[in-house]
């Protein structure tokens, strides 16, 4: 029978690629570890690792068995933080995923309401784009994600529950002149994100030019710094530039369809008590 154990073992093998590494962060020593990875393979009857020099790394099996694993410890930790709440809560834990501008502008907000509201719980929060916090929420590794849509696309599954946050429009930066995108045609321009240069992009499209992307860079604050020392223009949403305005640049709100930024928890409702005190949180620092 699978111990939890040696869930967490596989795990922490497939995100280091490493058992010392592995058994640094589950405080084991690492016989432990190949311990009970020896057990694993044992009991499975499959070649879990392979060895690659002085290193190691996971078989396909092993990879499989890993994502699986994941999975596993997610819920049984979003299990552990719901049952700790269901007396109330006054102790407990509840996990955010969310990306760089809500980060530093929203969620420290929402942070302080749900300590004001709820001293005892505890929150615990990771920096990182909405693909990937979707994901997170998937494998139980997080409670709520914030993400953004540029668009009312449904959710990736029906699993997924989105609760609409605020619109946050997006914002021209330049050092001054030419507030219209099609007067920057002919204009060096700066990319964010993926997701953020292909809305770009399309804008641009449907301005009547194709833009020249001459730098791209995920921090919207080395964004504001490239477009202050004339490198270019960007677009920038309205929750960066509360977070962070450079004094040199001008910033001139588009008159075009804002982002949504929504709260996404998975699974059938009620959410947990500690999630739904969160996502209060979340609704109220927006609308504050």
């Amino acid at each position: 029978m699978l111990t939890l154990v040696q869930l967490r073992a596989i795990d922490a093998v497939r995100r280091h690629g490493s058992v010392t590494a592995a058994a640094k962060e589950l405080h084991y020593t690492q016989p432990s570890i190949s311990h009970h990875l020896a057990r694993l393979e044992a009991q499975t009857g499959a070649q879990l690792l392979q060895r690659v020099g002085r290193g190691i790394r996971l078989t396909e099996a092993g990879r499989l068995l890993a994502e699986r694993a994941a999975e596993i410890i997610g819920r049984v930790d979003s299990a552990s933080a719901e049952l700790s709440t269901l007396v109330g809560l006054n102790a407990g834990r509840v996990r955010l995923a969310g990306f760089g501008s809500v980060m530093s502008s929203l969620v420290p907000d929402a942070a302080t309401l749900l300590a004001e509201q709820h001293p005892g719980l505890q929150l615990g929060l990771t920096d990182t784009h909405p693909e990937e916090a979707l994901e997170q929420l998937r494998a139980g590794q997080v409670d709520v994600a914030v993400i953004f849509r540029y668009d009312d696309t449904a959710p990736e599954d029906d699993d997924i529950r989105l609760v609409h946050l605020l619109d946050d429009p997006l914002h021209l930066l330049t050092t001054g002149g030419g507030t219209t995108l099609a007067k920057h045609k002919d204009t060096p321009w700066i990319g964010g994100c993926e997701r953020c240069r292909t809305h770009l992009i399309q804008m641009c499209g449907d301005a009547g030019f194709s833009p020249r992307l001459a730098y791209t860079t995920d921090d919207m604050v080395v964004m504001q710094s490239l477009v202050a020392a004339g490198m270019g223009v960007t677009t920038i949403p309205g929750l960066a530039l509360r977070a962070h305005h450079n004094p040199a640049i001008t910033a001139t709100e588009l008159p075009t369809p804002p982002r949504q930024i929504l709260a996404a928890t998975y699974g059938d409702p009620p959410d947990p008590p500690a999630t739904a005190a969160l996502l209060a949180a979340l609704t109220q620092a927006a609308a504050g």
